[in-house]
């Protein structure tokens, strides 16, 4: 299928997903990469009771408030 007959579709408001081969989607910008960090002892503590505090992870807790700093920065 062409370009102009996939948008032409998509405008009309069909349901395109079919046409689309999803097992090579990327989020731009959003590819994960594992990082090593090391932190005192009391800062993991800190960590956790917060993180049980929300119900969630540990990993949960640090991705959310490093996006937000960033956030910060940016404005």
């Amino acid at each position: 299928m062409k370009a102009k007959q996939f948008d032409a579709r998509f405008e009309k408001g069909e349901n395109i997903t079919r046409f689309l081969d999803r097992s090579r989607a990327k989020r731009p910008e959003r590819e994960q990469k594992r990082v090593n960090v090391d932190f005192p002892i009391w800062m993991i503590h800190s960590l956790d009771k917060e993180a049980r505090r929300l119900g969630v992870t540990r990993q949960s807790v640090i991705k959310l408030w490093l996006a937000e700093k960033l956030k910060e920065a940016r404005a």
